[in-house]
């Protein structure tokens, strides 16, 4: 069974479960409006998946704690977790079970059992800012109401039945839930799962078999990583090459919620949840200097960056000492600004899948920030290809999107080149939408996309069988550059004789043009082409000159339509014509 498929197959698990989960909301009603059942039901599942983690190895932890306390040993983090087999433990005499054996002193027993974690999971639960939680549902009566159905069968998270991938997602459909009720954008936080496999796959595609033969150690990184589950998916794929693959992972994210969920995920699974950060991306970054073998990232896209401006401002000054120094988009969106970062941590021979919408493809004029950051990556040959994935295939937007696959290290054929791939038409319809999502990635639908890529070639793959198809067209890289020229026309008497000064024309302002002219094209043969034969008396001024870069990628893929035959347009309004005046006789009864 393929990733994608065994990714539908779980959804389902994944599904039930969170449904199963959030219905414990049912307790907090009256006490607590839908938009805040998140504050309440997200951190009781961090803490029941910790409290079920440990279940099995609680009484080691105890009895090694009690003997350290015999033995005066003040230094116990070590001990402790080699009792518990993880980077946790919990030394409270209570277990989360036994919480409910004293239902008058509930409230000051839980907040004695929480802070007996380690400290980690402390700081964890902290992000949260639960404390308050605890004293409003033991105020109104229902704390151990809700500690009772964490307790139940359906609240069961333990590693051993549910796998760190699965938990993962079952976090990200209860973050989805708790961000449609607060009405906020539940795509913020999370990307659905068949297109993390999709990046996946084209992220480890170049070097797959030489990962199956030699085996991988790599360092992965996501700059937006909301609960982590990009991180979790790529390792995944790795793992399935090589089982011995020995990965290390990196996030950093700015919701505390979401960025507690990714830390408490990482310790279950065994991972160094100290590589888990906390912070602002763009002003605050906390990997500064690391350099990474894998990013993979779906940062917010139309957020403007205005509370970060005096940082990232500062950091653009420092030019290429920094990560911003291609140049600054435009205020109102930040999305090209996590794109440097990226190339910032990329190691010479490391690559990076980020998703981004259409508008960094061609928004800002020659000269502009998001048009040096375009020439940033074409100039240096770091773009190896853009894919155009389906419309509808997230939670929070049906608009179209774009994987940017970007590498120092660009095999030879490759080269000078950039590849487009237009995946729009390979999808299949979901039986049920979420939110936005009607489409999806069907293994079939990945492999069609792979093969296209892999083959680097002109051309139309199809999957005649599921109806899926995929067009590539490779092109070279200074077909994204262009020259834009400012075309002056002469001010003229009322002759129409050209005014003089010092012997030269004097522009007209009024008949200011300009012009893109491709790079692989001259200036001379473009204007002797399209301008000299309609305007002989225009010249243009090279000091105004500027060089810009955009990517058309639509206009790449159009096709052209022939619009209908007038004569079947009007026997087409002859017929409506027909059927209306039918209509009206039924209605009227005749």
């Amino acid at each position: 069974m393929g990733t994608a498929e065994l990714s539908k197959r779980t959804t389902i698990n994944i599904q039930e479960k969170a449904n199963l989960i959030w219905a414990i909301a049912d307790k907090l009603v009256g006490t607590y409006k839908p938009h805040e059942y998140g504050n309440v039901i997200l951190p009781m599942c961090v803490i029941k998946r910790f409290s079920d983690t440990l279940k099995d190895t609680k009484g080691k932890v105890l009895e090694m704690n009690a003997t350290l306390d015999k033995r005066n040993i003040m230094v116990k983090d070590g001990f402790l977790r080699e009792a518990s087999g993880y980077d946790f433990y919990n030394t409270s005499p209570f277990s989360f079970e036994g919480l409910l054996s004293d239902a008058d002193n509930i409230a000051d027993n839980f907040r004695s059992y929480l802070n007996h974690f380690s400290n980690n999971v402390i700081d964890i639960i902290e992000k949260f800012d639960f404390d308050k939680e605890i004293t409003k549902l033991a105020h109104n009566n229902i704390l151990y109401n809700v500690i009772a159905e964490f307790c139940t069968k359906k609240a069961y998270m333990g590693a051993d039945e549910i796998s760190a991938v699965d938990m993962g997602y079952i976090f990200e459909e209860l973050v989805r839930k708790f961000s449609e009720s607060y009405d906020e954008q539940a795509g913020a936080h999370f990307t659905a799962r068949d297109i993390i496999y999709l990046m996946a796959e084209i992220l480890v595609a170049p070097n797959r078999v030489k990962i199956a033969e030699q085996g991988i150690t790599a360092s992965m990184y996501d700059m937006a990583m909301g609960t982590s589950q990009m991180l979790d998916c790529l390792s995944e794929k790795l793992y399935e090459i090589d089982e011995n693959a020995q990965l290390t992972e990196f996030g950093q994210e700015l919701n505390e919620q979401t960025f507690a969920i990714a830390k408490a995920n990482m310790l279950i699974k065994g991972g160094d949840a100290e590589n888990m950060k906390h912070g602002n991306t763009l002003s605050d970054d906390k990997f500064d200097n690391y350099k990474f073998d894998y990013i993979i990232s779906n940062p917010p896209f139309g957020i403007e960056w205005k509370n970060e401006k005096s940082a990232v401002e500062a950091e653009n000054k420092r030019g290429d000492a920094g990560r911003f120094g291609a140049g600054l988009p435009a205020i109102g969106d930040s999305q090209q600004l996590f794109v440097l970062n990226g190339v910032a941590k990329l190691k010479d021979t490391g690559r990076m899948a980020i998703i981004q919408n259409g508008s960094p493809l061609f928004k800002g004029d020659a000269g502009s920030g998001e048009s040096n950051i375009r020439g940033y990556l074409i100039e240096h040959d770091w773009l190896e290809a853009i894919i155009q994935i389906p419309n509808d295939m997230f939670y929070n937007t049906g608009i179209a999107t774009y994987i940017w696959v970007i590498t120092k290290d660009k095999a030879i054929e490759r080269t000078d080149k950039v590849q487009l791939i237009d995946a729009s038409r390979c999808f299949v319809k979901r039986r049920k939408p979420i939110g936005n999502k009607r489409n999806e990635f069907t293994d079939n639908c990945i492999e069609l996309i792979r093969k296209a890529y892999s083959d680097f070639k002109d051309g139309i793959y199809k999957d005649e069988k599921n109806g899926l198809e995929v067009e590539v067209k490779i092109k070279d890289r200074y077909d994204f550059k262009y020259r834009k020229v400012v075309v002056e026309r002469p001010l003229t008497d009322e002759k129409g004789k050209p005014i003089l000064k010092k012997g030269a024309p004097q522009p007209d302002s009024s008949k200011r043009d300009t012009e893109n002219i491709p790079w692989k094209e001259t200036i001379d043969g473009y204007m002797k082409k399209n301008v000299y034969p309609y305007a002989p008396d225009a010249w243009i001024d090279e000091k105004k000159t500027k060089i810009g870069y955009e990517i058309p990628f639509t206009r790449e893929f159009y096709k052209y339509v022939a619009p209908r035959k007038s004569e079947d347009i009007f026997k087409s309004l002859q017929e409506l014509d027909k059927q209306e005046a039918e209509l009206i006789s039924k209605i009227m009864g005749r």
